[in-house]
């Protein structure tokens, strides 16, 4: 399929899921404004192609996944870095863990791939509906499966990557259902375990707000 560029920058500041909108606000403030790839905001309106700077939480601490042209673009970052930036009501001193830049095979696999997917928001208020119209377990699963071979294709359109192989997803798990707020209303989100025939970039986001801690993809030990 392809390859792709992936930087990794993970500070060692302790964040609170609630407090990444502030950080990715303290990165777009000491990076260039003018870089639509930091807030996927035109002057026009919203860049809806899939996210290529991202901002989230690894090991509970600060992070930022850097995808093709945001590796690029995270330079503007460290050319007016300052290790002080505002968090809410604090005032906090970053401190960088690591930097890993890395290319990643995208590619389908003869063998399925476990992966734990976190803060998963799949519904739409239309699918949502849909969602709750079904009720038997099953017809839920095969519902939300589809969704998530729908994120993930999304997510290589918007990298450039096309397959000529059908990409399959299995849920095997749900682990946690709850709420998470979204401007006026909160999204019902999913923690879940789920196997597919592709090989996908640990913490690469997928679905709404992948950009800001949300659809977080990692390799799932076996139990």
């Amino acid at each position: 399929m392809g390859n792709i560029r992936i930087l990794t920058l993970k500070f060692r500041n302790q964040l609170r899921p609630d407090e990444i909108k502030w950080f990715r606000g303290a990165v777009i403030h000491a990076s260039d404004k003018d870089n639509v790839l930091f807030h996927n905001h035109t002057e026009e309106n919203y860049r809806y192609a899939y996210p290529l700077i991202q901002y989230k939480l690894i090991h509970r601490c600060a992070a930022i996944l850097c995808v093709e042209e945001g590796v690029e673009a995270i330079g503007h970052f460290f050319s007016g870095y300052t290790d002080r930036v505002r968090i809410g009501e604090r005032e906090l001193r970053l401190e960088i863990d690591y930097l890993r830049p890395a290319v990643f095979s995208l590619e389908t696999t003869e063998c399925p791939v476990r992966y734990r997917l976190r803060r998963w928001l799949p519904l739409n208020r239309e699918n949502y509906q849909t969602y709750r119209t079904l009720e038997r377990g099953d017809q839920r699963i095969h519902f939300l499966q589809k969704i998530l071979v729908g994120n993930i294709l999304s997510c290589l359109k918007g990298l450039n990557i096309y397959s000529d192989e059908k990409i399959t997803c299995r849920i095997q798990k749900i682990t946690r259902m709850y709420t998470i707020p979204n401007k006026d209303i909160n999204l019902l989100a999913f923690d879940l375990i789920f196997t597919a025939n592709l090989s996908l970039p640990p913490y690469i986001g997928l679905g709404k707000n992948a950009s800001i801690n949300c659809g977080i993809v990692t390799l799932a030990h076996k139990d």
